[in-house]
């Protein structure tokens, strides 16, 4: 997984008081599903507490505290999608994913999931990542994507504009075709501001 993004391009603070606490996963369900262990981790989620803002865990500990907004539309780029699910996990702040195990599933413990209010709306309350101490690699965050009543999909991975290793020529490749992938800081009261919109079916799939 850490070296995925490296192939693509060769190839003091105040929290909003609407931000909520990690969302629960399927351990709260009576039955696990036979497909629990395979299936996407963008399922691993508690309906009852599912709704457009989510705090990934640990985020009161962090540095680098970052809220990330935006809007998800359809395919025609101005109609707000609601109801679609989005789903990230990401490295910590040393570049590491932390691993878990929870009914015999492992999964990454920085994640999280939304979903899409009448206004194609969410936000995440997360962290800046850490790049891998022992790779060239970007630091990014890793996105699945499900709009109601189709299947899941990777997306491109969040990419952060004040990377030093986001090199001129990777830059350039992403401008191109998805300029919205690359997350632009901005800090206001000691928390990191960014906002990345997504146009349904205009996303390319990732395999990270």
């Amino acid at each position: 997984m850490k070296k995925l993004f490296t192939l693509f391009c060769l190839v003091s603070f105040v929290v909003s008081p609407n931000v909520i606490n990690s969302q629960e996963t399927s351990d709260v369900l009576n039955e696990i599903p036979e497909n629990y262990k395979k299936r996407s981790p963008i399922y691993d989620f508690s309906e009852k507490h599912l709704n457009s803002v989510d705090t990934i865990p640990d985020f009161a500990s962090k540095s680098n505290k970052l809220k990330i907004t935006g809007i998800i539309y359809e395919n025609d780029g101005v109609t707000p999608a609601k109801n679609v699910l989005l789903f990230i996990h990401q490295a910590d702040e040393d570049g590491n994913f932390e691993l878990r195990r929870e009914n015999k599933k492992r999964y990454v413990h920085h994640r999280g999931w939304v979903k899409t209010d009448a206004d194609g709306r969410y936000t995440f309350y997360t962290f800046v990542p850490g790049s891998y101490i022992y790779g060239n690699e970007l630091k990014q965050i890793l996105p699945i994507i499900k709009e109601p009543g189709k299947p899941e999909q990777k997306i491109e991975t969040f990419v952060f504009d004040n990377d030093p290793l986001l090199k001129e020529s990777c830059r350039e490749k992403i401008e191109q075709t998805n300029p919205n992938r690359i997350l632009k800081l901005d800090k206001k009261e000691g928390l990191f501001v960014a906002t990345r919109d997504i146009i349904l079916g205009k996303e390319n799939k990732s395999e990270y």
